[in-house]
């Protein structure tokens, strides 16, 4: 039992002899660091610039020297936005993003999942001007997304009004309402034209099979008698004009329907407008916000791969765990993934505008926002919507049209009356004087006057369907008033809370940004943790995400009454 313990209590002591030599092989402490010498950690360290990016824009740091000590990592805010540069990563040159899609490679680390340090390529992704990243600034993408999404800000830039006039010529269902609007005013000059004479110049010739006999020509002369005694000569040329008239009370309401219907149809196509509009302006700042997203994602990005560097840095100094290294790490991680879907969702947006604007949706493109405008009063918006709605225009214009259906349908019971002029030949010579010397020329004149007497009830049934349908223009009537005062609390609700919020979330971004700078001197200083840190760097960015998506609401909430009064 003796010779037991002491085996065990012998390999024990190898154990701990052997971890000790480990450890201070991968850490040697500072007594052991001759002076003016660095860990082979810190030494790589050197060889990488260091950027660190609160507000958006990377400083950068310059390269440490070997055989220097390490500079600390501070953080500042840029009061003037730098231009488009590429994020700098840990251990990678500048100009050289990450790939999400390959294995974290942080200088002087193995990767997470145990593969070799890959190598960091692919073309900097510039953000498309007017975007609404923080402070302005703009930045690059990882590589290794897709071959669209790096070339996705090149091409031209287009405005919110340049998107409306685009998408106006290419949707199918806006050119078909707008083609509805001008056939309704076509059939309304129609109406007009049917109130008035028709003028016809009728020309005709008549050959009959003589019977071999003679009758009476004119007052003097004979001629051959035809066989079929409906006809009046041999030979029988007509030439005549002609003017007709009917006189009822159906063709005098046809005017008043048909320009029913023209209101109707304009009010459609009015109706039409503002739903496409209301579409593009949805699809084009979702477009911009997502610009905006990369942008953030950007800075986040470049943020959380300094703060990988700084964490080991104070691992190599025997300040800080290895524990934070992973945190940071992960939380790198994290951050590829959060900026390879905003490039997705960048590409989508666009495709989803692109295929209203362009023939090839593919093409690449970029969007700017318009200036924002101060919100309009309460009264000034009800006013508009009362004066220029479509939806009340078209119920009412419909309202108007059933009721004119009901006086037709009851004009069926009065009588019509047609009057006819023609003046012409009507003779068995083509010439104005007979062989004899007898005029041709000559005139008549009918009036005829028809009145109903019996239809089978067919005029009381579609009296009837007249009423039916005016009873539902009238439920339409109303219920278009009663969505268009809900539409107008909703939408002025919407946006009068947006534009209070946008000096809060303002302020949030700045606050936000503050406590991640002073997080990170309390962590430089070891007074805070890497979970304090992480906190503050997620913080940043879901302020600056929230900021960005409150943007954007109050844009699209003041689009939305913009819309709804007509002033778009």
């Amino acid at each position: 039992m003796n010779l037991k313990r002491q085996a065990r209590v012998i390999a024990l002591a190898g154990w701990i002899v052997l971890a000790a030599d480990a450890a201070s092989a991968q850490t040697p402490t500072q007594a052991t660091i001759p002076k003016g010498e660095t860990t082979p950690t810190a030494a790589r360290l050197a060889t990488a610039p260091a950027t660190l990016a609160v507000s958006g824009t990377p400083i950068q740091q310059p390269a440490q020297q070997p055989g220097q000590a390490a500079a600390p990592v501070q953080a500042t805010t840029p009061t003037k936005p730098a231009a488009p540069h590429p994020v700098p990563m840990g251990g990678a040159s500048r100009g050289s993003p990450v790939n999400p899609g390959a294995p974290l490679a942080v200088p002087g680390t193995t990767p997470l999942n145990g593969g070799p340090t890959p190598a960091t390529t692919g073309m900097p992704l510039p953000v498309a001007p007017g975007s609404l990243g923080p402070g302005g600034s703009t930045g690059t993408a990882p590589a290794g997304i897709t071959a669209s999404a790096q070339t996705a800000q090149a091409g031209p830039s287009i405005t919110l009004d340049e998107a409306l006039t685009r998408a106006r010529a290419n949707e199918p269902t806006f050119v078909a309402a707008e083609a509805a609007a001008r056939t309704t005013a076509l059939d309304r000059s129609i109406a007009r034209a049917a109130l008035l004479p028709t003028a016809v110049y009728h020309n005709q010739y008549l050959y009959t099979q003589p019977n071999g006999a003679q009758n009476q020509a004119g007052s003097s002369a004979t001629q051959a008698a035809p066989k079929f005694i409906a006809n009046n000569t041999v030979h029988e040329y007509i030439s005549q004009g002609s003017l007709s008239e009917t006189i009822g009370l159906l063709q005098l309401t046809a005017v008043s329907r048909a320009t029913a219907a023209a209101a109707i149809a304009s009010a459609e196509l009015e109706i039409s407008r503002r739903g496409l509009t209301s579409t593009v302006v949805g699809l084009f700042y979702s477009s911009s916000t997502a610009q905006s997203k990369v942008a953030i994602l950007q800075r986040a990005l470049a943020e959380a791969a300094d703060f990988v560097k700084q964490t080991q840095q104070r691992e190599a100094e025997r300040e800080a765990a290895h524990a934070d290294v992973i945190k940071a790490q992960l939380t790198l991680q994290q951050r590829q993934r959060d900026l390879a879907d905003a490039l997705v969702a960048v590409a989508k947006a666009r495709v989803d505008l692109g295929v209203l604007l362009f023939p090839d949706p593919l093409r690449n493109y970029s969007v700017t926002l318009p200036v924002p405008v101060a919100l309009p009063t309460k009264s000034q918006v009800d006013a508009a919507a009362n004066n220029n709605n479509p939806e009340l225009r078209s119920a009412t214009a419909g309202l108007r049209a059933t009721n004119l259906g009901i006086f037709a349908a009851r004009a069926a019971y009065l009588p019509d009356l047609a009057l006819n002029y023609t003046y012409g030949i009507d003779a068995p010579q083509f010439a104005a004087k007979g062989p004899d010397g007898t005029k041709n020329l000559g005139y008549s004149a009918s009036a005829t006057l028809d009145i109903p007497l019996w239809d089978w009830f067919a005029t009381r049934d579609r009296i009837r369907q007249a009423r039916i349908l005016r009873d539902v223009a009238k439920v339409t009537l109303t219920a278009a008033q009663r969505t268009l005062l809900a539409r107008l609390d909703q939408y002025y609700a919407e946006a009068e809370l947006a534009q209070q919020q946008l000096g809060s979330l303002d302020l949030s971004v700045q606050m936000a940004a503050e406590s991640l700078r002073l997080t990170r001197l309390r962590y430089s200083a070891g007074e805070a943790t890497v979970l304090e840190v992480v906190d503050a760097q997620n913080t940043l960015t879901i302020t600056e995400l929230a900021r960005t998506d409150g943007t954007v609401r109050y844009q699209v909430a003041l689009a939305n009454l913009q819309t709804l009064t007509g002033t778009i």
